[in-house]
């Protein structure tokens, strides 16, 4: 009897043993950092150097701005209609504005990230990776030092193997909407995808439309990966904050922030202004859906299953973020909603002197 009870013990001890799944063994990279596969290890590495010498110590700075802009430039000159016809059509994530500089930067549409590319690429050839994953792993990290920013997944495994991309590609600040939305869905990207991919500009800046006020932010909160900007790019533009006005730039509502001509019309087009005011309404969507959109847009030219998920390298951003707010100075009255199935969310206004937003700090 006793031997009984022995052999189904141990059959019962086997069987909840098959029930519960395996805990595959992390990999232990440099600094005892664990990640899911040891082929990520060397983007440990990377992170350490540069953190320390590309973002400063891990900034929100202008070099995490532009290394952010510079994985949608690199990506999204891919064209499945002109591969269809035929011709060359981009190869997407693969780092050819890198690779292929002189000629990249002849299109008009990648103006002002000649000092970001060089900037960046000695980091790829002294880690010996490739190109195109680094431009996205740079973005990621990049983003994740913003307060509040997405955890944006990356994929390694791309190869250096790459062309120049064709020229007129990258939409253009001064295209009209249907333009635009017609590039970008040749790319695969729709309307409201078109809307999630803005909110990259939340931290972002110019330089070169207006290369008299490098620096200047397109809304008041640049370190902050918050709703502002699609609040401040609603409200009535007055002013111009440099010198003139381009057919790049709509005007602006305060001293010291830039709007480009591409985010006035889209805020206010009845194709995308619906999807433009829920980012103000709903802060984790807007992160949820700027995650999904960055791995989509990562992933032009690449099948997934070919790379290799190193996500858990990018650091996870801290800090906090406000609820969008109406800076000091206007009021609901100055926004130009243009959402007519939705009533505009009720935002806050600040009290006091009008809004005077500072440059973003130059690191680069």
């Amino acid at each position: 009897m006793l031997s009984r009870v022995v052999i189904s013990l141990a059959v019962l001890v086997a069987s909840v043993a098959a029930a519960v799944p395996s805990v595959s063994k992390r990999a232990t990279c440099s600094g005892g950092r664990t990640t899911a596969n040891a082929a990520c290890c060397v983007w440990f590495d990377v992170l350490d150097d540069i953190q320390e010498n590309l973002f400063h110590g891990g900034q929100c700075g202008e070099d995490a701005h532009e290394a952010l802009r510079l994985t949608f430039h690199d990506a999204i000159a891919f064209s499945p209609a002109l591969t269809a016809a035929g011709q060359f059509g981009g190869g997407g994530a693969d780092g050819s504005i890198m690779a292929h500089t002189s000629d990249e930067l002849a299109d008009p549409a990648n103006n002002g990230l000649d000092d970001i590319i060089e900037f960046q690429r000695p980091f790829a050839l002294k880690h010996n990776v490739s190109f195109g994953d680094f431009i996205q792993f740079a973005g990621a990290v990049g983003v994740s030092n913003c307060n509040g920013g997405p955890q944006i997944s990356f994929f390694a495994g791309r190869s250096n193997d790459s062309q120049a991309a064709p020229h007129g590609l990258v939409p253009l600040p001064s295209d009209d909407v249907t333009t635009i939305l017609n590039r970008v869905g040749d790319a695969g990207f729709n309307a409201v995808e078109l809307v999630w991919l803005l909110i990259s500009h939340t931290v972002g800046a110019q330089d070169s439309v207006d290369d008299s006020i490098p620096g200047t932010p397109f809304d008041s909160t640049p370190s902050d990966f918050d709703a502002q900007f699609f609040v401040e790019t609603l409200l009535n533009g007055t002013l111009t904050p440099g010198n003139g006005i381009s057919p790049d730039e709509a005007l602006s509502p305060y001293p010291g922030e830039f709007r480009l001509q591409s985010d006035f019309l889209i805020a206010r087009d009845d194709r995308t202004s619906c999807e433009w005011q829920k980012m103000i309404s709903d802060r984790a969507n807007m992160l949820a859906r700027f995650e999904q959109v960055m791995l989509k847009l990562s992933l032009l030219g690449f099948d997934q299953s070919t790379l290799t998920d190193c996500s858990d390298v990018i650091p996870t951003a801290t800090g906090t973020v406000a609820d969008p707010f109406i800076p000091a100075g206007l009021s609901t009255d100055d926004i130009q909603a243009a959402c007519s199935s939705t009533p505009f969310p009720t935002v806050s206004v600040l009290g006091g002197a009008v809004t005077t937003i500072p440059a973003v700090s130059l690191n680069s």
